[in-house]
């Protein structure tokens, strides 16, 4: 009997796993995310093809520490500065979908962007979304590279979107990041893996926790590396280097708004919120650009960037 509940439990962390890390990905549609975006945030293609047209959009290639080829793109600002964002983009989709934020930053904060595609998505490598954990090392490989494409003096916010605000604060805690990089942005992040796959699974299946996710955690942690407990923004953050400003929606039902109260309070400052009401998850730039914008100025003058 306990043979066949421990072969049951591996099947179904196995399919957990799968399900999860290995989903059906939107994110390598390149085509189908412009065209997405381009329909939410008119004249967004037209926008960048004219950069394109002008030598100013780039694609760049970085091989990470495992092998994995990893893509990005960048533009400098339409004047040289030392001001560059680097943001990153959320769960199964790619750094196409952060374009709406790159347009933001260089043409209304005339600052340089770089926008990496995370593993297993975009035109970037590998087998498996790292949910955060695994794109730490690979945004400091990227955090290293800027000051080669923007120069020396370069000086960096970091802004990342869902799992891509995850993979930020978890950055924030890192002993290994560049002197450059000199704050954050999360907007809508959640506060861990096992605390998200906890909320999907009661809300997607009407399924405990236990035993299921303890058994799957180990799983992820014998064919990838990482486990569920340890990829945690709440509590790496309490170790962050750098002023954070904290977006969310108070709509938000993907990933609770309650989470990112929860992180504001953990971060030991400087810090700034702005709680969107009524809006959704990562849809706070939709409901209200203009705020969102004036937000992330006054985040980003405050802090002396």
């Amino acid at each position: 009997t306990l043979v066949l509940l421990g072969a049951g439990l591996t099947a179904a962390s196995w399919y957990l796993l799968d399900y999860a890390l290995r989903p059906g990905n939107r994110g390598f549609d390149t085509e189908r995310a412009w065209h997405e975006m381009d329909s939410v945030y008119p004249g967004l293609r037209d926008w960048h093809d004219s950069l394109s047209r002008a030598g100013l959009w780039h694609d760049t290639t970085l091989v990470a520490l495992d092998g994995t080829s990893l893509h990005a793109f960048y533009s400098p600002a339409p004047q040289p500065t030392r001001r560059t964002a680097m943001l990153v983009h959320g769960y199964t989709d790619c750094g196409i979908r952060m374009s709406h934020l790159a347009r933001m930053y260089r043409e209304e904060l005339a600052m340089n962007i770089l926008v990496p595609d995370l593993r297993h998505a975009g035109t970037s490598g590998g087998d498996h979304i790292g949910m955060g954990w695994e794109d730490v090392d690979d945004l400091l490989l990227w955090s290293y590279m800027l000051p080669d494409i923007f120069g020396d003096s370069v000086s960096v916010v970091v802004h990342g979107v869902s799992m891509g605000a995850a993979a930020t604060m978890m950055l924030s805690a890192s002993s290994d990041q560049p002197s450059c990089i000199q704050m954050y942005i999360e907007d809508c992040g959640f506060t861990g893996v096992y605390d998200q796959f906890r909320k999907e699974l009661r809300e997607q299946f009407s399924l405990p926790a236990f035993p299921l996710l303890p058994w799957a955690s180990a799983l992820c942690h014998l064919r990838f590396g990482w486990n569920f407990e340890e990829a945690s923004p709440l509590t790496l953050i309490k170790k962050s280097r750098g002023p954070m400003l904290f977006i969310h929606g108070t709509a938000d039902t993907y990933v609770p708004f309650s989470m990112g109260e929860a992180l504001f309070e953990a971060h030991p400052g400087p810090k700034a919120r702005w709680w969107v009401e009524d809006a959704t998850h990562a849809r706070s730039f939709q409901k209200d650009p203009q705020t969102y914008v004036r937000t992330v100025e006054i985040f980003l003058r405050n802090e002396r960037l």
